[in-house]
């Protein structure tokens, strides 16, 4: 195997594939990349057997072959080179790489004992804008469950349409929702359950590419789908991983039909007086409670141990005089994701669900359960 091509690609590529590299002891192998070069081009791949990530490297090849090589090692050596042209050159699983002043020769292994990346059959698809794909996952990824207690719920609802897919995430004590249009497709009716961790490597690599916004070719990613696999694709980067096995709740059953109060109020005012508030709420309890009146919501909360604190916020509220107690830490991340000036909270009751939306995006839902005294 013999290949030229430019330190910061290698760098960059580098960088995609080893992020989920790790130490393992049982199978060695996997603290590897696997580097490979033919009519294809140059790929660098890597897996942790749960996800598996591969990266077209931009560069000439002269001679093609596979290896493997630890990952830590290559990319800590490549980052410290200068940008200039690197020529990579294997011969009996020991690499041999030049560039500029820089010689080095690192040993590594055969591609033998490498995992198998399963392929996906890329007929059924469904394509997305890169950007807005990137916001939904955000919006909803935080909203996991963050134990293994119910598998299904540690990772994030997919649910394809033709037109619309639909995001959601939600460890039992909120839920965020998000609906994203679909460029184009043919997946059909479909819901699957992606692990957490599958996309949080998702949104990194997607924030890599769009901190460098040379390195998009094109604004897009594409899912591809299959019984219990899901294919990623952007520009030169694919991800593939598991799906997670096991029926996702039916969420829209604790979203309610009607609400009996609701205000439209400041985001940024609401967000200072809540953080205000949590200053006197019970410790390991995180309540703050929002009372809803003719023109105003009062964020109150109280301690025996620290004292208590009341603020009263202008806003519009429509319906009856109501109030509710809820994790403020939970609150808050809903209002950090949401991007209006304005927004609505909605409420039944304090023993039901309350919801928390922008006025001017409906694609996007929260909802936080009360906390029952």
């Amino acid at each position: 195997m013999k290949f030229i091509c430019l330190q910061e690609n290698l760098k960059k590529g580098l960088a995609m594939v080893n992020h989920i590299n790790s130490k393992n002891i049982n199978l060695p192998i996997l603290n590897n990349i696997l580097i490979k070069s033919g009519d294809n081009g140059i790929e660098l791949i890597s897996t942790n057997l749960e996800i598996g990530i591969t990266h077209q490297l931009r560069g000439k090849v002269e001679n093609s072959g596979e290896m493997t090589i630890d990952a830590k090692t290559i990319s800590d050596y490549v980052n410290l080179l200068p940008s200039e042209k690197i020529e990579l050159d294997e011969k009996e699983n020991e690499v041999s790489l030049r560039c500029g002043n820089y010689k080095t020769k690192i040993k590594g292994e055969s591609s033998k004992e490498f995992p198998l990346i399963p392929v996906i059959d890329k007929n059924n698809f469904c394509e997305l804008n890169i950007f807005d794909f990137k916001k939904a996952l955000s919006s909803v990824a935080f909203a996991v469950a963050s134990n293994d207690n119910r598998l299904e719920l540690s990772g994030v609802m997919f649910s394809f349409d033709d037109k619309v897919l639909t995001l959601a995430a939600t460890d039992s004590y909120r839920l965020a929702e998000r609906k994203i249009k679909v460029n184009t497709g043919n997946i059909g009716d479909s819901k699957v359950v992606v692990p957490a961790k599958t996309v949080q490597e998702i949104l990194r690599i997607i924030s890599n590419y769009s901190s460098d916004a040379q390195a998009i070719e094109s604004d897009v990613v594409k899912i591809y789908l299959s019984d219990n696999q899901i294919l990623f694709s952007l520009d030169s980067i694919e991800l593939i991983s598991r799906l997670i096995n096991g029926q996702y709740p039916d969420y829209k059953q604790i979203i309610p039909d009607k609400y009996k109060t609701n205000a439209s109020i400041n985001r940024q005012d609401l967000i200072r007086a809540i953080k205000a508030s949590s200053i006197f709420s019970k410790a390991g309890v995180f309540d703050v409670s929002l009372i809803f009146k003719k023109g105003l919501v009062n964020v109150y909360s109280s301690s025996g141990q620290n004292g208590e604190s009341s603020i009263d916020l202008k806003a519009e509220v429509v319906g009856d005089d109501n109030d509710i107690t809820i994790n403020y830490r939970y609150l808050l991340d809903g209002l950090n994701i949401i991007e209006s000036e304005i927004i609505n909270l909605q409420v039944i009751n304090s023993n039901t669900p309350c919801s928390l939306s922008s006025i001017d995006d409906e694609d996007y839902l929260y909802i936080v359960m009360p906390i029952r005294n």
